[in-house]
């Protein structure tokens, strides 16, 4: 057996080069799927204030799917709502559109 110099025809070449974008291509969607919690976080505190560890959002998407995490979103709204006190909603109050004044 001689490994000395090795001879690749381009059909060789092509395979490998396809197998080379297709692993880079694979790993690119792994990370993505595993930074999706993260990058969630990331963003609900940006847009709401709230913070969240992605731990917590793994494990009620593994135990709840969706809607568990969706649940779980809509309740710590309500408790950041019912946190302020100046902040009473009722079915008469009037929109909060503090949010679209310029700062």
């Amino acid at each position: 057996m001689d490994f000395g110099l090795l001879e690749l025809s381009p059909v060789t070449l092509y395979q490998l080069g396809s197998l080379a974008v297709v692993s880079v291509l694979l790993l690119l969607l792994l990370a993505s799927f595993m930074s999706r919690s993260r990058v969630f976080c990331q963003y609900l505190n940006h847009m709401t204030g709230i913070e969240l560890r992605p731990g917590t959002v793994r494990r009620l998407f593994k135990r709840r799917g969706r809607a568990g995490v969706r649940d779980y979103l809509i309740d710590l709204l309500i408790r950041e709502d019912l946190a302020d006190p100046s902040r009473v909603v009722t079915p008469d109050s009037k929109p909060d559109t503090s949010i679209f004044e310029n700062k």
